[in-house]
């Protein structure tokens, strides 16, 4: 009878220690699911922590200023991004205090968008100001181009204005006699001299005032021939065969020149020019048998 009631005793026993193990190795088994899942949770939020970080570094990659300033601040928040993923792949990091900076980080990258933004929609209207202000320019140049080429176009005309004109030019042989007297000749062998009449004409925007013409007598062979005295070389450098002053108010004036050749002329067809101040201002021609 007592070893039976030992016997129940020791089972009971045995059962208390088995169903206390089995309640200690349950709870330890729900302890590990539990750290596990903990686990696999804390994984999956520094996965997306990560994630997120590196959009928004990518987000800073793809800011474009000229500004030195802003990239400056610019790069400075990509070293904070670039240290936070650092902390979290070392594992040194809170998941409250990661997401606000980088919320913070995300806030400023906006900003810098919008004044980024902001200054690109300046430069367009600056650049848009400049090439206006360059059209007006190139058009104030060409218009000022024009009034220059306008202005030298009225010079030219006023000199060209100016200039004499010598109307009803004539040359005529001379032959003088023995008396002193002259008489017209076109004997080439008893020419004299030759006599070059003409008339200036009125021109009211010349200059009044003595002015000094010269005569060139040209033969066959192209040359001026010169005067009995030497080479009369006129103030633009041209050989010249004779040269006469003749005072000129504006209005017609006649006035004749005469040439001595140094030598008789032989036999020909000459052509003689009139000259004032190194422009032609009429011509006539001699023919002489």
């Amino acid at each position: 009878m007592d070893s039976q009631r030992i016997l129940i005793a020791i089972s009971a026993v045995l059962a208390f220690i088995c169903l206390f193990l089995g309640l200690q190795l349950y709870q330890k088994s729900e302890t590990i699911e539990t750290i596990e899942g903990d686990n696999a949770t804390l994984t999956l939020e520094r996965d997306q922590v990560l994630f997120d970080l590196e959009k928004l570094r990518f987000s800073y990659d793809t800011l474009s200023t000229e500004n030195a300033l802003m990239l400056a601040e610019i790069a400075d928040q990509r070293g904070q991004i670039d240290r936070l993923v650092t902390r979290v792949k070392n594992g040194n990091w809170e998941l409250g205090k990661v997401k606000k900076e980088a919320e913070t980080l995300r806030s400023i990258m906006k900003g810098y968008v919008a004044t980024i933004d902001s200054l690109n929609q300046l430069n367009l209207a600056l650049i848009d100001q400049n090439d206006q202000m360059r059209a007006r320019v190139e058009a104030i140049q060409e218009r000022n181009a024009n009034l220059v080429e306008r202005q030298q176009n009225m010079e030219e005309m006023i000199v060209a204005g100016q200039t004499l004109q010598a109307a009803e030019a004539s040359a005529t042989g001379i032959r003088v006699l023995s008396n002193g007297r002259q008489r017209e000749t076109s004997r080439a062998s008893r020419t004299s001299m030759v006599k070059v009449c003409f008339t200036l004409l009125a021109n009211r925007i010349a200059e009044a005032g003595t002015k000094t013409l010269h005569l060139q007598v040209v033969n066959e062979a192209g040359e001026i021939l010169a005067g009995e005295q030497t080479d009369d070389i006129n103030a633009s450098g041209t050989p010249v065969s004779a040269t006469r002053e003749v005072d000129y108010n504006n209005e017609r004036v006649e006035a004749c020149i005469f040439y001595i050749p140094p030598s008789a002329l032989p036999a020909g067809v000459y052509v003689v020019a009139l000259l004032e101040g190194g422009e032609a201002i009429g011509s006539a021609q001699l023919v002489l048998n």
